[in-house]
């Protein structure tokens, strides 16, 4: 039987995208101080190996690039740093102060769980901020927390005034403060066209799913395609976070990939030639952003969508981590708070897992005799579940233990349930019987996908409860990287087969 082909990965800008990644995170939790000093350190690494590069030869000129990567992130990370701390919002929410406030929304509103009545967190830039009666114009970002009745249709790209009284962030992501607010906009501006646009078919989207499907599929379909939630049932999604399906309902580099390579199977089988592949699949990327919100979530998504398409279109794998460390570089540089954000991080991971680690899944699973088909779907929702797992844990303190079979029973519904889901898209706002109709074709996909979340939440001990934090993320990953070691014995691979059937005994007879 031939071994597994080893395919060789170009990993010369990894240590790069390390250190820009370390060094914006170390300057947005540390504080410019932490970050001008690690800038210095940087500037002292590269003068010392210019110093001794004629002895390091190629090597050299790796560390001297990570260097004045490194050095150049750090003092970026200390500029942000410096803003935030002497920014007069900052102060003002230490005080707690009562404020108004000119805003512009720049993602969806989404729901807070919290005591009394239904609430909503909208993220949003400053535009103009009166502290103590004295308008200061200035930007940054801010979180505003509002009741879901008179805040929760806010679109982004809306202007919006409001009073409200500030507090300090939950989070250390460049935020520069909570605004409270208990009643409704003082001043709404319309949506400009393009957001309007969006608006519409999102709307006109969740009606169709609503009269085509029952509530629950109509709920999942809209967060499965364009990421709007706002219909999903709360026990439905507690289901989907015990089975480790989560990820589904956000807009990821999946569906941009889904999307774009429904594109390309389309021009191909029509014959259009590459040029017009090439604008066709632009016009259709741009138009799948705007519809799901050009947040920096879903920039994030395309940018990774369309490096794992890249990668599997082209089987040009070695060109994935290059593509894959200058994409994070990038987004670093235009979103440096994207450093501490845990969605980052997860699909980083996850465009990882599937450009470097399922393709040698595959290659092992076919030398051990399985088919292309079944091999390709269990190495990747493997190996995506597998880099993402320590991700989750760190994160919510759990790890699903039916997570990868899960993300394996309902692979194959991802890809027709979103083009279905786009289809109906662009028929949705000027012809909604018609999206309804296209919809039935996604009922039984729909029907399964509920269905196996429900039953996998409703296993016993289908979530384990772990420290969150970085114990958590290190006790998943350390648990993972032994069960690899573990597969790689024929007694090992038996037992855990017998675990899985056992499972899945378990899971029918609920």
């Amino acid at each position: 039987m031939n071994e597994p082909l080893i395919r060789p990965y170009d990993v010369r800008l990894v240590p790069c995208a390390v250190a820009g990644w370390g060094a914006t995170v170390c300057g947005i939790l540390g504080g410019s101080v932490v970050a001008i000093t690690l800038a210095v350190a940087w500037v002292c690494l590269c003068v010392a190996v210019l110093y001794v590069r004629v002895h390091l030869g190629r090597s050299g000129v790796g560390l001297i690039t990570m260097a004045v990567i490194g050095g150049c992130y750090s003092g970026a990370a200390a500029l942000h740093a410096w803003e935030f701390d002497t920014s007069p919002v900052v102060e003002a929410a230490d005080e707690r102060a009562w404020v108004s406030a000119a805003i512009v929304v720049r993602e969806d509103p989404h729901r807070v769980r919290s005591p009394g009545p239904p609430t909503v967190a909208i993220r949003a830039e400053l535009v103009q901020m009166d502290i103590a009666g004295v308008p200061i114009e200035l930007g940054g970002r801010v979180s505003v927390l509002a009741p879901s009745s008179e805040w929760g249709h806010l679109v982004p790209g809306q202007s919006v005034a409001l009073r409200g009284r500030l507090s300090p962030p939950h989070r250390q992501d460049l935020t520069l403060a909570v605004v409270r607010v208990d009643g409704p906009p003082l001043r709404v501006d319309a949506p400009g066209p393009v957001a309007a646009a969006a608006a519409a078919v999102r709307t006109s989207l969740a009606a169709a799913a609503s009269d085509a499907l029952p509530d629950d599929q109509a709920g999942v379909l809209p967060g499965l395609v364009v990421g709007d939630v706002s219909a999903l049932p709360e026990d439905l999604e507690a289901d989907f976070r015990a089975a480790g399906l989560t990820h589904l309902t956000a807009v990821s580099g999946a569906n941009f990939a889904i999307v774009l390579g429904a594109a390309l199977l389309l021009t191909r089988a029509i014959a259009i030639g590459p040029r017009t592949t090439v604008v066709l699949c632009a016009v259709v990327l741009l138009a799948f952003v705007v519809v799901a919100r050009p947040s920096p979530s879903v920039l994030r998504a395309a940018v990774m969508g369309g490096i794992g398409l890249l990668a599997l279109v082209t089987g040009r794998r070695r060109q994935a981590v290059p593509a894959l460390c200058t994409a994070i570089l990038g987004l670093l540089a235009w979103w440096p708070e994207l450093s501490v954000d845990v969605g980052f991080a997860l699909s980083v991971a996850a465009t990882a897992g599937l450009v470097v680690v399922a393709p040698v899944w595959v290659d092992w699973l076919r030398a051990h005799g399985w088919g292309r088909a079944p091999a390709e779907v269990v190495a990747v929702a493997a190996a995506a579940h597998a880099v993402t797992a320590p991700i989750v844990a760190g994160m919510t303190g759990t790890f699903s233990v039916v997570g990868i079979l899960a993300n394996i029973a309902v692979a194959p519904t991802v890809a027709p349930i979103t083009v279905v889901g786009v289809v109906a898209a662009v028929f949705a706002p000027w012809a909604g019987w018609l999206a309804s109709l296209v919809l039935e074709l996604a009922s039984a996909p729909l029907w399964w996908l509920v269905a196996v979340a429900r039953w996998s939440a409703s296993l016993p001990g289908a979530g384990v409860e772990m420290p969150s934090g970085v114990a958590g993320a290190l006790t998943v990953a350390v648990a993972t990287a032994a069960m690899l070691v573990l597969l790689r014995f024929r007694v090992c691979r038996w037992v855990m087969g017998g675990a899985v059937v056992a499972v899945l005994v378990m899971w029918v007879a609920s």
